[in-house]
């Protein structure tokens, strides 16, 4: 396939550009869509733009912030969790701006895989997508069992086997997956919005705890009481701030999946940015707001954190209801927890389905799993992961916890090495862009800290991987040095080298144009895979004076008219 450039199109190294990695056929003609998708059939855009807030916050606010914050309060104090997630979700917004960028200009199926795979090196991008697959592959059956657990905290279930859970709750994954994206979309929108609910409420209920409002809680009027002596805002110094990082990138996990979702969405070019922007009012609303609360009016070293029972009871949220003596609610808020469960496994059906069938898609795995039906699902791929959570049956027999914890340890890192590779790929896209003669003005979406905010993105990120790995050697209560933990906690690590080199290797004879250990500067596709709107703007062939009226006119369209339109601009951002 070879197009003339005079004529518009691509030329014959842009077009095996296209057939490598990442092109999509309605965004590019000259792709040959017989590349990306397996017979005629593609996935559905029938995301609308509630959906996509709704999956962004969905996978922002879950059993991370619920459950696991817990264990960062007791491992770093109230100070070092605040000032750890305010950390990591400044870099998480940085890369979701610099994410928005490239999904609205390349709206491609497989979004930030594909963006490594073109702008980094195709053997990260494999190595990259596939760690990240298997990590939903591997968290959807430790989510079934996690719901299960929850389950148990209701008096009357401890005698119950968790099969009896287990299979209505694949059943009812199996029953979302039939609606296909739509399924998904709507299944999402609905149990976010339950989150927010509880979120919202629970900032209302911390201000009257601390407030002393509470008739059944009889420490009166806390304030800033847990920060100081007796007590400490800060455990086990450095040591405890660093084990803070990966809970907190953990819980931000799967906000990201508005880059996977923007193949799947109607108008991606107002749908994502919108999404992408208000991922710093959800952070400092829904995290920050309520883990500053949770540490004003739940001492760290509460008694209740190693309660015996169902893991939502080690929830600070449920026992923060459980110090200020009120009945019922603490039951309402397991439901809360269970609920927020539930749409971290959505999402994981989501989150690989959709990564193994880009790779597949692109080359990178097997063709069966590139397979989209006519209602626009990626049928093969979903069968898999829905076989995948049948591994929740593991956790039956007597050493499951066992064989979870090294499951999950293979991509327990994931989120980590995936934000600082689309922050790397954002940073060499700009180089990239500025070199063929482009200037930022044509993009039609600009990450709000441009270049500069990926730099400070993957040092933040190079930052939390070295602090994971001191934790490793050295854990808090030990043992230190010690293989077994060290593995079980950075596994993730040497799992990535691994799938590195065997794409290197392969690619070596299979794949030649792969061989390099980076793609240079000169060899970047920037053209393939732009949507058709933007090439008017910024294609190969288009005239200067074109170039700039184009710029202009866009200038003219986003162009804010007075103190009204900032101020609608903020309010729709929150809400």
């Amino acid at each position: 396939m070879s197009y003339s450039p005079e004529k518009g199109a691509l030329d014959e190294k842009h077009a095996k550009g296209a057939n490598a990695y990442g092109g999509d056929p309605e965004a590019s003609p000259a792709f040959d869509s017989g590349e990306t998708i397996v017979g005629e059939n593609k996935l559905h855009q029938d995301l609308k733009g509630r959906h996509m807030q709704m999956i962004a916050i969905g996978g922002a606010i879950g059993a991370g912030l619920f459950v696991s914050s817990g264990g960062a309060f007791q491992s770093g104090g109230p100070a070092a969790v605040l000032l750890g997630f305010m950390i990591v979700g400044a870099m998480v917004y940085l890369v979701m701006q610099a994410l928005a960028e490239l999904a609205v200009l390349y709206p491609v199926n497989g979004a930030f895989n594909m963006y490594i795979c073109r702008f980094v090196d195709p053997s990260w991008g494999f190595a990259c997508g596939w760690q990240y697959a298997i990590s939903w592959l591997t968290v959807l059956p430790f989510e079934i069992s996690a719901a299960c657990n929850i389950i148990h905290y209701w008096p009357g279930s401890e005698g119950i086997n968790n099969a009896a859970w287990i299979v209505p709750l694949l059943v009812a994954l199996v029953v979302i997956q039939f609606f296909g994206v739509k399924g998904y979309g709507e299944v999402e929108f609905v149990l976010s919005i339950m989150k927010i609910t509880a979120c919202i409420g629970f900032m209302f209920l911390g201000i009257i705890i601390n407030c002393g409002g509470v008739p059944t809680d009889d420490r009166g009027y806390i304030g800033a009481k847990y920060w100081h002596s007796p007590y400490t805002a800060f455990l086990n110094g450095f040591h405890g701030f660093c084990t803070v990082f990966v809970t907190a990138a953990f819980a931000y996990t799967g906000t990201e999946l508005t880059g996977l979702a923007a193949a799947e969405t109607a108008n991606p070019k107002k749908e994502v940015p919108r999404a992408s922007n208000q991922v710093v009012w959800r952070i400092a609303i829904f995290y920050i707001v309520n883990l500053f609360l949770i540490g004003l009016i739940v001492p760290a070293n509460s008694s209740l954190y190693k309660a015996e029972g169902s893991t939502s009871r080690h929830s600070p949220f449920v026992i923060a209801i459980q110090l200020a003596g009120i009945k019922v609610l603490p039951s309402i808020f397991n439901a809360v927890i269970l609920i927020s469960v539930m749409s971290v496994a959505n999402s994981c059906t989501y989150g690989s389905t959709r990564t193994m069938q880009a790779l597949a898609a692109n080359g990178m795995g097997p063709k069966l799993f590139a397979y989209v039906d006519k209602k626009g699902r990626p049928v093969s791929v979903i069968v898999l992961q829905l076989l995948f959570g049948c591994l929740a049956f593991i956790n039956l027999a007597p050493n499951g916890g066992d064989i979870f914890t090294w499951l999950l340890s293979l991509s327990g890192l994931s989120i980590l090495f995936i934000y600082g590779s689309i922050s790397l790929a954002h940073i060499r896209f700009r180089h990239a862009w500025k070199a063929n003669g482009h200037s930022v003005d044509e993009l039609p979406f600009k990450a709000k800290f441009g270049v500069y905010g990926s730099y400070v993105c993957l040092l933040i990120n190079v930052l939390a991987l070295i602090a994971q790995f001191y934790v490793a050697l050295y854990p808090i209560g030990g043992p230190n040095l010690d293989a077994k933990n060290f593995f079980e906690n950075y596994l993730a690590g040497p799992f990535l080298i691994g799938l590195y080199l065997i794409w290197k290797v392969y690619s070596w004879f299979m794949v030649p144009s792969d061989r390099p250990f980076f793609v240079a500067m000169k060899d970047i596709d920037i053209y393939t895979g732009m949507r058709d709107s933007q090439r008017a703007i910024s294609g190969l062939d288009v005239p200067e004076e074109q170039r700039r009226a184009s710029i202009a006119s866009m200038q003219a369209e986003n162009k804010k008219k007075g103190p009204k339109d900032y101020v609608m601009g903020v309010v729709r951002s929150i809400f």
